[in-house]
């Protein structure tokens, strides 16, 4: 994984990816106590930053590899990802989920044109049956963060989030990245140590799923006793993938973990004074942002909205807490 892959996904993503913005909000600086700067890949398209790595990884692929269809594993955002760019480049697309993924993300994935093959995700393994139908079928498997073309694709984020920091004057902060396997991650920071190394990146997420701030703590690889039981299903994995830890650890500071109240407080946040609707993993590092000030240093921060595909009941639940 280098800087070259990243300027070489983004030179694909040009005119299919959104160019997402940084938003402000004074109501939000003053709940932080410093400047917050928010980039919503929930206006990405599929609603996420997903489709960013999903593209990237399928216009890579040789056209005839590509022609015999892709698969993937997901609880959603990757599968949205993956089932749209599958349909733009017009390839069929097989998408492995959870039998408790948010309805809505099921929904959408059928609804971008592919076949779901749903698993019991406390009694079966994703990996072994993505594993056993791309041998039957022939099927390429674009994994959801430990694949390098994907990790190129979720460090156009980060491309993005350095030549807005320039123009804003900003050469030094933390950069909250909700993270599960560490895609999105490991790519911002492979992009910001190319082009704004001032910005340090830092992970954040939900408290009892914190695998990825106790790896970096420990300098190794640790599990999550649970892989399920928390609002913030978007962004639990089992563990950081073997290809994204080495890059959290030499370039990410400490990671933060949040409550699920503070994520849904964040949601609601996020809703009043941005007007911008964020899934609960999706709002983590806003939370964390917004929760964590004496964990963070500087006069801005800058965060992402990973994610906006909430089902309407965890919506509601958010929004009554304002």
């Amino acid at each position: 994984m280098n800087i070259d892959m990243i300027r070489a996904a983004a030179g694909r993503l040009k005119g299919h990816a959104r160019r997402t913005p940084m938003l402000n909000s004074p109501f939000l600086d003053e709940i932080a106590g410093r400047r917050v700067w928010v980039k919503p890949e929930c206006l990405q398209h599929t609603g996420s930053f997903k489709f960013r790595g999903a593209y990237a990884a399928l216009s890579a692929l040789e056209p005839t590899v590509r022609a015999r269809g892709v698969i993937a594993f997901s609880s959603g955002n990757h599968a949205q990802g993956v089932a749209y760019a599958a349909r733009l480049h017009n390839v069929s697309s097989v998408i492995v989920m959870p039998s408790d993924a948010p309805a809505l993300k099921i929904a959408n994935t059928r609804a971008f044109g592919a076949e779901v093959v749903l698993y019991d995700r406390a009694g079966e393994s994703r990996e072994e049956i993505g594993a056993r139908l791309s041998a039957e079928r022939g099927l390429t498997l674009i994994r959801p963060f430990d694949e390098p073309e994907v990790i190129a694709g979720q460090g156009t984020c980060g491309l993005e989030i350095a030549e807005d920091a320039a123009a804003l004057g900003i050469d030094q902060a933390d950069v909250i990245v909700c993270c599960g396997g560490g895609g999105l991650t490991s790519g911002i920071a492979l992009a910001l140590e190319a082009e704004a190394p001032g910005l340090r990146v830092r992970p954040a997420e939900p408290q009892g799923f914190e695998d990825v701030a106790r790896s970096l703590a420990s300098g190794e690889i640790q599990r999550n006793a649970r892989t399920s039981g928390n609002i913030c299903d978007a962004i639990i994995t089992p563990q950081p993938g073997d290809l994204t830890f080495p890059i959290l650890k030499r370039l990410c500071g400490p990671g933060l973990a949040v409550t699920e109240d503070e994520a849904l407080d964040a949601m609601a946040q996020a809703f009043l004074r941005l007007k911008v609707v964020a899934e609960p993993g999706g709002a983590v590092a806003l939370a964390a942002a917004l929760s964590r000030s004496q964990e963070i240093a500087g006069d801005n921060v800058i965060v992402t909205i990973s994610g906006g595909n909430v089902d309407p009941d965890i919506f509601a639940r958010a929004l009554a807490r304002l």
